[in-house]
């Protein structure tokens, strides 16, 4: 027989505060050990655009120099981390400004102390190719050398290995 004064309770539904508590914890403990990781292959990735980024710029300025024979000029300027071409052609310019976190290491061959300036590179139609190169360097302190071969003309990167 059954009471009359007594009816069955469905067991609770929801969440306690507790348990909200602990599925919070766990996700920011899960974020705060994956964004060092994230925010570093985002770094690397904009240092490699930026090596690229120059890559193509020299290559342009290889091309520009080569087949339409006209002598071109790339002048590196560090404080601005901008490369800037120049070529015998009127009005042409171009320039290629690294990625917000990127810098200029500094240019090789290296100059004498106390010359920090912008650099100078001039490329002839059919002459030798300079002995250029660019070390770039972003937040984390992870570097790439672009260099263009002497013999072949042909940029590279170059990755550096960390001190």
């Amino acid at each position: 027989m059954r009471r009359a004064g007594r009816l069955k309770r469905a067991p609770p539904a929801g969440v306690t505060l507790i348990e909200m508590m602990i599925v919070v914890g766990l996700i920011a403990l899960i974020a705060g050990i994956t964004f060092p990781a994230f925010s570093s292959g985002i770094d690397t990735l904009r240092l490699n655009q930026a090596a690229g980024g120059v890559v193509n710029f020299f290559n342009e300025a290889l091309n520009r120099a080569e087949r339409r024979e006209q002598a071109v000029e790339i002048t590196v300027i560090p404080a601005q981390k901008t490369l800037v071409m120049h070529s015998a052609e009127p009005g042409f310019e171009k320039k290629y400004e690294l990625p917000q976190g990127i810098s200029i290491v500094k240019v090789l061959p290296e100059m004498e102390a106390g010359e920090d300036g912008p650099r100078q590179f001039l490329l002839f139609p059919g002459g030798a190719v300079p002995r250029v190169g660019i070390e770039l360097a972003n937040a984390r302190n992870a570097h790439r050398i672009v260099r263009v071969d002497p013999i072949t003309g042909v940029p590279q990167v170059e990755q550096v290995q960390s001190k």
